[in-house]
C-alpha cells in the first residue's frame, strides 16, 4: 500500500513542483523586488492563519488513534508559543506588509483545503501533504534567498528556518496518518492535485502581479 500511495502522490504533483515555479526561481536568484515580498507576505498570511483551524477540524474528523495523534502533534507545533502565526508576523513586518483583502488565488487556495476536507479525512490529509511534502525544501530555499539577496533580519528569517527544520517531520507525520487510513488512491490523487494546483495558481498570481 505505501509504495502505491507514494507513487500516486508523486504522480499528482510531478508537473507542479513548487520550487520549479518561476516565482520561486526568481526568489532564489534574488530577482524579486521588495514590494513583491511585501505583497507575498500580505497574502501568505491568510494561509498561515487558516492552517491551525484546518488542522483542528481535521483532527475532529478523525477517530482516536494514530492518525489523530499525528495531526494533533502537527497542530501543537503550529500553536505552541511562539506560534507560527507570530513568527510569520516577524517576516511580514520586516517587509512592511499591511492588512489587505484576500486575493482571488489565495481565496481559491484556502478553499481548496476546505474542499479536500469535505471529501473526508483521508482527502484532507492528502491535501495537507501536497504542500508539506515540499515544505522543508521550499522553506530552506526561501530562507537562503532572503539571507543572501534581500537583507532579511534574523527575526524575519526565523519563520522559514523553523519550517525548514520541522516540515520534514510534518510531512512524515501526515503521510503516516494518511497511510494508516488505507485510503482510496483515486481520492488521494484528486485531493493532492486539487491543493497542489491551487498553490501553483497562487504563484502564477504573484508572477502576474509583478508584470
Amino acid at each position: 500500500m505505501i509504495p502505491d500511495l507514494q507513487q500516486r502522490i508523486d504522480s499528482a504533483l510531478q508537473d507542479i513542483q513548487l520550487l520549479d515555479h518561476p516565482f520561486y526561481r526568481r526568489w532564489e536568484a534574488g530577482e524579486l523586488k521588495r514590494d513583491e515580498l511585501t505583497h507575498y507576505a500580505e497574502q501568505y498570511r491568510f494561509f498561515e492563519t487558516m492552517l491551525p483551524t484546518f488542522l483542528q477540524q481535521l483532527s475532529e474528523e478523525l477517530s482516536p488513534g494514530q492518525a489523530r495523534d499525528l495531526v494533533d502533534a502537527n497542530l501543537s507545533d503550529e500553536v505552541t508559543p511562539p506560534s507560527h502565526v507570530e513568527l510569520f508576523e516577524e517576516f511580514a513586518r520586516f517587509y512592511d506588509a499591511s492588512t489587505v483583502s484576500i486575493s482571488p488565488a489565495m481565496a481559491n487556495l484556502v478553499d481548496s483545503y476546505a474542499q479536500a476536507l469535505l471529501r473526508g479525512s483521508a482527502s484532507g490529509l492528502a491535501g495537507l501533504f501536497a504542500y508539506e511534502s515540499q515544505g522543508a525544501a521550499i522553506a530552506d530555499s526561501k530562507a537562503a534567498g532572503l539571507n543572501k539577496h534581500y537583507g532579511a533580519s534574523d527575526e524575519a528569517l526565523t519563520f522559514w528556518q523553523e519550517h525548514g527544520s520541522i516540515e520534514g517531520d510534518h510531512a512524515k507525520w501526515t503521510f503516516d496518518a494518511l497511510s494508516s487510513l488505507d485510503p482510496d488512491l483515486d481520492e488521494v490523487a484528486l485531493s493532492t492535485r486539487l491543493v497542489g494546483e491551487a498553490w501553483w495558481a497562487f504563484l502564477d498570481e504573484r508572477e502576474m502581479q509583478s508584470a
